[in-house]
């Protein structure tokens, strides 16, 4: 048997707590390979309680880990794993599976048919007894008939069962609508086409609904019986709750693909069967039908997240009323036409928008820029003008529910009138264009506080503060007005999220239980390193080696001092500098190696990033920088950048990747040592770091805990 010309393959564990397991499949690598040619080993561990790494790197030493810091589901830990895998074609198997002797390379094998997005092997138990792999498209009929007949019996009628009984059709190669999700292969090809695996569904429906997209896209799943994994599963079958969520998860994915009235159809099949099996099997037996009913009956939007409490159901909920999928209003402290995209509400807001019906309102400042109090006055008036007459938009095409807005408003925060004046003259026109575009009763996150004012009387479903700053330590900010407006938003919120450990610490007197650490995310996809052929020419045109930062080069952030430090201790060193300024850079730029490129866009930052040799983190010391958690951080990280940075408590998560140093001289000393020796760590074990760290699953939390809120107000 030929190896096909393909490209290279990296099998992907996904492990929980997996220690009994995890060592007999990676074993059994060892013969499933045999003629297939070498294979990464990515061993991605959602936070496991035992000793499953101890035996991961027992075993299988070479076996590359990644860790994603939490439970964060079967599809997170998938979508990492193919992340940390760029340019493979991927094997995804269940830490329970063992794979037969040379099933690998029949696998390729099937993978290189013409037309061939996944291909699945035959699974068995440990005894060899066949288990039922092939899987119909789910229907509500399919799913009546297996309520009325029985899986088997409605198996047998291609048209009323969803599973393939027939054992005779597990000897013949043949195309499938999707087979479980144990051991399958995915193409390069088909990764790249598709979005990333659902996390929202946490367990159970993601291989499904993942494997029905490919199929609609052209990428057919092929079943090949050759191949042989023995499968030992079995705790769905004896969990209830992982029971309740795989019927409750039917249901979801359905009311995803066909909408909400096809999606309830489905929900009483589902629960017409789990009763026919609650009744039939009595008290004791009926355990797992009895909870997945109760959670059928309560359906939430998505499943809770391990570690997350559940808020009492409001009786509008429970009856339904609230249970449609609501729409988000964001209230950035950001402007989209004009500020680094980068930004976490922006970021989370994409994410969301995936599933959502978005609108973002773009930032109504704090305070109106005056002369001798503000930097660039007629720059910064100019550019919002330019942003207000955007108007509405949907600027990402391929995300249409996204909507921006920017508002006119009146910053004049100090008067008591004028605050009254300028939140009726905002909210008037938020309240417009969420009409116009069917948000009646959205969540609303806000990030800048001088929303309070705003949203303090909008109907909601739920009020989000994303405490990303302390915007009272803003150095332009009216102090006591930024603070009691950021004190009702601590009170009044139905959560507080923060990305910064000390602030929520300092805080949590005001915030209590409603307080929620959700870190920042990176689009780890869009931030890879690039050769340097597709590196910009007016970096290329820089000589090495090269110091870089890119982000905005803001007064009340960046040490413009330690900066010119490091262009005069430096004077070999170029230091590259992208982003937009808010103050004259000519102290800088008379330095002959400081180069500054001014603002570039979200789309070719990577591109720059991936042209440094070091990426540093110049910051001040004051509290604004104190309560941080720079996106940055991540980014340069998923570019497998060596980082030098200021010191700030969040940090300290970071300190066996990145130097830390605690003033200027060490600073440059840091720099000094980096371009020597290089990181603390290798490029590509800094990226895999950070791998687990997507937007979509940082969104994923969000929504979870937003669309769990007591109730409509």
């Amino acid at each position: 048997m030929a190896v096909p010309d393909r490209l290279p393959l990296a099998i992907v564990i996904v492990t929980y707590s997996s220690g009994k397991v995890i060592e007999g499949c990676l074993r059994s690598l060892d013969v499933a390979l045999a003629d297939a040619g070498p294979a990464r080993v990515v061993v991605v561990d959602n936070a496991s309680a035992d000793d499953t790494l101890a035996r991961v790197r027992e075993v299988a030493p070479e076996a590359e880990v990644v860790q994603t810091g939490r439970n964060a589901g079967f599809a997170a830990g998938v979508n990492a794993g193919i992340a940390a895998a760029d340019g493979c074609d991927v094997l995804v198997l269940n830490p329970d599976i063992r794979l037969a002797p040379g099933s690998v390379l029949l696998l390729r094998q099937a993978l290189a048919l013409p037309g061939t997005g996944i291909a699945a092997p035959r699974l068995t138990g440990e005894a060899g007894e066949l288990h039922l792999s092939l899987r119909r498209r789910p229907t509500v009929p399919r799913a009546l008939g297996e309520a009325l007949l029985g899986g088997h019996r409605a198996g047998r009628i291609p048209a009323l069962g969803e599973l393939v009984v027939d054992p005779a059709a597990y000897d013949r190669p043949q195309t499938a609508d999707w087979v479980s999700g144990a051991a399958w292969l995915i193409s390069r090809a088909c990764l790249d086409a598709l979005d990333p695996l659902d996390e929202r569904y946490f367990l159970y429906s993601e291989e499904t609904e993942y494997m029905l997209r490919a199929g609609e896209a052209g990428f057919a799943v092929r079943y090949e019986p050759r191949a042989v994994a023995v499968h030992l599963g079995g705790e769905q079958s004896t969990s209830s709750t992982l029971w309740a969520l795989s019927s409750a998860n039917r249901v979801r994915m359905h009311r995803e693909r066909y909408g909400r009235p096809r999606g309830q159809l489905m929900r009483l099949a589902v629960g017409l069967n789990e009763l026919v099996r609650a009744v039939a099997k009595g008290r004791a037996g009926g355990r797992r039908h009895r909870a997945a009913l109760r959670q059928l009956f309560a359906l939430r939007e998505w499943p809770l997240l391990p570690g997350e409490a559940p808020r009492p159901a409001s009786p509008a909920r429970t009856t339904g009323e609230a249970a449609s999928s609501p729409g988000y209003v964001c209230f950035s402290a950001q402007d989209w036409w004009y500020h680094n995209r980068a930004h976490s509400d922006f970021q989370l807001m994409r994410s969301i928008a995936a599933h959502r019906k978005v609108l973002v309102v773009n930032s109504i400042g704090m305070r109106m820029p005056m002369p001798g109090r503000s930097t660039q006055v007629l720059r910064r008036v100019g550019r919002k003008l330019r942003s207000v007459a955007m108007l509405v938009r949907r600027p990402l095409r391929e995300l249409p529910g996204f909507y921006v807005m920017s508002p006119l408003p009146l910053p004049f925060y100090g008067s008591p009138l004028a605050r009254r004046v300028n939140a009726l003259l905002v909210r008037a026109q938020v309240l417009a264009v969420s009409r116009a575009l069917g948000l009646r009763r959205p969540v609303i996150m806000v990030t800048i506080p001088t929303a309070w004012d705003v949203v303090r009387p909008m109907r909601r479903r739920a009020l989000v503060f994303n405490r990303s700053d302390r915007h009272s330590s803003f150095p332009e900010s009216d102090r006591p007005t930024i603070e009691a407006l950021e004190r009702g938003l601590l009170e009044r919120s139905d959560h507080v999220i923060y990305v910064s450990n000390a602030l929520m610490g300092e805080e949590r007197g005001v915030t209590g239980e409603r307080a929620h650490f959700l870190d920042h995310g990176v689009d780890t996809d869009h931030f890879r390193r690039r050769p340097e052929s597709e590196q910009p020419a007016d970096l290329r045109a820089i000589p090495g080696p090269r110091v870089g930062f890119f982000g905005a080069l803001d007064d009340y952030l960046v040490d413009f001092d330690l900066l010119e430090r490091l262009a005069v201790e430096l004077p070999d060193v170029s230091l590259v500098l992208i982003g937009d300024a808010t103050v004259p850079m000519e102290r800088l730029t008379r330095h002959p190696n400081v180069h500054w490129l001014g603002f570039r866009p979200y789309e070719r930052i990577p591109a720059y990033g991936s042209g440094f040799d070091v990426a540093i983190m110049p910051w001040l010391d004051n509290p604004w920088i104190r309560h941080s958690n720079p996106i940055k951080l991540k980014e340069y990280l998923a570019l497998g950048l060596p980082v030098v940075s200021t010191d700030f408590q969040e940090l300290a998560n970071y300190a066996d990747r990145v130097r830390i140093a605690a003033d200027g001289g060490l600073f440059v000393d840091a720099v000094r040592a980096t371009l020597r020796d290089g990181g603390l760590q290798p490029a590509e074990a800094v990226r895999k770091s950070v791998l687990g760290a997507s937007w979509a699953s940082r969104a994923a939390q969000l929504m979870a805990l937003a669309e769990l809120s007591p109730g409509p107000r």
